[in-house]
C-alpha cells in the first residue's frame, strides 16, 4: 500500500528542492558555506535519499543536527545504515555517520554554532523557545530533544574548507 504523505511531510520535502537545485546548477560553492547535501540509503526502500542540512566543520569532520530529533527520516536512515555520501561546496565524499543523542555533546555543538553564527543560530533557537542569551542549562534542556551526527570521510579528515 502506498505511503500516505501528510501536508507537513510534503512541505518538508518541498523545502529540500531549492538547495538541491543550487547544487545541481553548479552554485554549491557559495551556498555550501552553510548547507551540505547528505545522501543516505532509505531504511525501507534502499533508495538514495538526499537531504540538505546545515553543518559545521569541526576537526576535519562534518557535524549536522536534527531539529526533529530521532524522528527525522534522514537520521533514522543513518541509524539503519551509517554509510553516507556528502556533497559540500565543490567536494563529494563517502563517509561514515556517527549518530549521537547525548544532550551535553549536542549543547557543545549548539555553543559552537552560536559562536560562529550568532545572529542566524540565535534566531533559530529563539524560534524554538530558547532564551535570547541562553545559559548552558537552557542549551542542554533544548538539546535533550535533538540528535546529531558526526560524519567522517572514508579518505581521512578534510583540512580547511573542502
Amino acid at each position: 500500500m502506498p505511503e500516505r504523505i501528510t501536508i507537513r511531510r510534503w512541505l518538508f520535502r518541498l523545502l529540500k528542492l531549492p538547495p538541491r537545485l543550487v547544487y545541481a546548477i553548479g552554485l554549491g560553492a557559495g551556498y555550501g558555506r552553510f548547507v551540505l547535501l547528505l545522501t543516505t540509503k532509505g531504511r525501507r526502500t534502499g533508495q538514495p535519499r538526499v537531504t540538505p542540512l546545515q553543518y559545521e566543520q569541526v576537526n576535519g569532520e562534518f557535524v549536522v543536527a536534527s531539529a526533529r530529533g530521532a524522528l527525522a527520516d534522514w537520521y533514522r536512515n543513518v541509524v539503519a545504515d551509517p554509510r553516507v555520501e556528502v556533497r559540500v561546496r565543490r567536494s563529494r565524499f563517502s563517509g561514515t555517520a556517527d549518530p549521537c543523542s547525548d544532550a551535553e555533546r549536542i549543547a557543545d555543538f549548539l555553543e559552537l554554532r552560536l559562536e560562529r553564527h550568532p545572529r542566524m543560530v540565535g534566531r533559530m533557537l529563539r524560534l524554538r523557545g530558547v532564551p535570547v542569551d541562553p545559559t548552558r542549562a537552557d542549551l542542554e534542556s533544548y538539546a535533550s530533544r535533538l540528535t546529531m551526527v558526526t560524519i567522517t570521510s572514508q579518505h581521512g579528515p578534510h583540512d580547511g574548507h573542502p
